[in-house]
């Protein structure tokens, strides 16, 4: 698309980064987009590990637009508000949420005691403080583009919506709604309120979209609004580079995950390792489960069959993807999980589908992945938590080389089809571009 017709984007509640599925999701939907037409505006902790590949203007919401309450105003480390200047393919200039000591403890203590208590959703204020208002009275912006799965993000968007008075488009890319406050004090005054705020936020967007065609399905019923699907695009070329041709298998064979540890996914990893201790006993093989993730899971030095492995680089990934004899697509079956998960899609399931590795998911049937991966046959999978099914359909994959074969075929037929980045990129640039000259 001629990058002089685009209108000028204002992206919100998410930065454009490697790292993390929104980021990955939304910078490869922006690929090709004129850098001096978008911008993000985000707080610190969503600029971090943030690239300029897509995107070089960024504006960090601060201290002039967060205000914590008392007492967490005391203890609260202040951030610079403005403008972030990138060097040439560089982010080192970006403002550092702190130490990885310190994040941690944050993650597991903090945030827990203020979502138990209710805290989480009223410890700070957002405002449009005079110098960002500048800003944007100087960007200009044509339409904003908003992700976000918090009360914050979502006031954030509604407040710079009625400053702005311009097109504002929502992403959602899993259901927080069902579990944003499921726990805890007061859990149910703010469901109800939170869910009030986005409701509206639905009303005043000029186009919303999904990021899977079960939750379209499912929004539509929820709040009788149309949501429009949008899963990660892929640069069919740059994932195919070691495309996998060869499905022999030797003693030593290896499944790998690649990904986030955490809730929808630990409970489903472990009880696979389990599952490949049987199967290495009864085939008397070696199978090897690698977890290639930033945090090590607590429990996997307990399995001889399991590895740990830090992530590599994101332009080393087709090759780490092609090179395994498997790639798994693991969620839990906790009802908890399921009601996260339900309709989400896994940012790297289009990435491993063009690898032309054999695809196993483990997840309950309800869930988009599943309904999605039977339609086309890309995977193999196993929707019972049961230790001796998971047991003999891992047995099936190993001994059946033309399963093996047929899985990776379809898979790579499914990613040409549906998530070719060349097809998806221009519909959701034009998409993009017709609510702006509606507007």
């Amino acid at each position: 698309m001629n990058s002089n017709v685009l209108p000028k984007v204002l992206v919100i509640g998410q930065s454009f980064n490697r790292t993390s599925g929104g980021g990955i999701t939304q910078s490869n939907l922006f690929e090709g987009w004129d850098k001096s037409k978008i911008a993000v505006a985000c707080n610190a902790h969503l600029l971090r590990n943030s690239d300029n590949r897509i995107c070089e203007i960024y504006y960090q919401l601060g201290q002039d637009e967060h205000k914590w309450v008392f007492p967490f105003n005391i203890i609260q480390k202040k951030y610079f508000s403005g403008l972030i200047c990138f060097d040439e393919n560089k982010n080192n200039n970006l403002v550092k949420t702190g130490t990885d000591y310190r994040l941690n403890l944050i993650e597991k203590f903090f945030y827990p005691f203020l979502k138990y208590t209710g805290l989480f959703h009223c410890i700070k204020r957002i405002k449009l403080s005079e110098k960002f208002c500048s800003w944007l009275n100087e960007y200009k912006p044509d339409v904003i583009y908003a992700q976000g799965s918090d009360r914050e993000r979502i006031l954030f968007a509604l407040l710079l919506h009625s400053y702005l008075k311009i097109p504002l488009i929502y992403h959602v890319m899993d259901d927080w709604p069902s579990v944003v406050s499921n726990k805890g004090m007061f859990k149910k005054f703010w469901y109800g309120r939170i869910d009030r705020e986005l409701r509206n936020l639905f009303e005043r967007a000029s186009l919303l979209m999904s990021i899977s065609d079960y939750m379209s399905h499912e929004y539509k019923k929820r709040y009788g609004k149309d949501f429009i699907a949008f899963h990660n695009p892929i640069n069919i070329g740059f994932w195919k580079r070691y495309q996998r041709t060869d499905y022999e298998l030797d003693n030593t064979p290896n499944i790998l995950y690649a990904g986030r540890i955490g809730l929808g996914i630990d409970s489903s990893l472990e009880s696979f390792a389990k599952a490949i201790l049987v199967v290495n006993k009864e085939l008397n093989i070696a199978v090897k489960f690698i977890i290639q993730a930033i945090v090590k899971p607590d429990w996997i030095d307990k399995y001889s069959c399991a590895e740990y492995r830090k992530p590599v680089a994101y332009n080393e990934l087709p090759k780490v993807f092609s090179e395994a004899d498997f790639l798994l697509l693991p969620y839990d079956f906790s009802e908890e999980s399921i009601q996260y998960i339900k309709y989400s899609m896994p940012t790297k399931a289009s990435e491993y589908m063009v690898s032309g590795t054999p695809i196993i998911i483990f997840a309950p049937e309800v869930t988009a992945l599943v309904q999605y991966a039977k339609k086309s046959a890309w995977a193999r999978a196993i929707t019972e938590n049961n230790s001796h099914v998971l047991t003999e359909e891992l047995k099936s994959l190993f001994e059946k080389k033309e399963l093996r074969q047929k899985i990776a075929g379809n898979a790579i037929l499914t990613a040409e089809k549906n998530h070719n980045s060349v097809k998806v990129t221009a519909d959701f640039k034009n998409l993009i571009c017709s609510v702006v000259r509606e507007s």
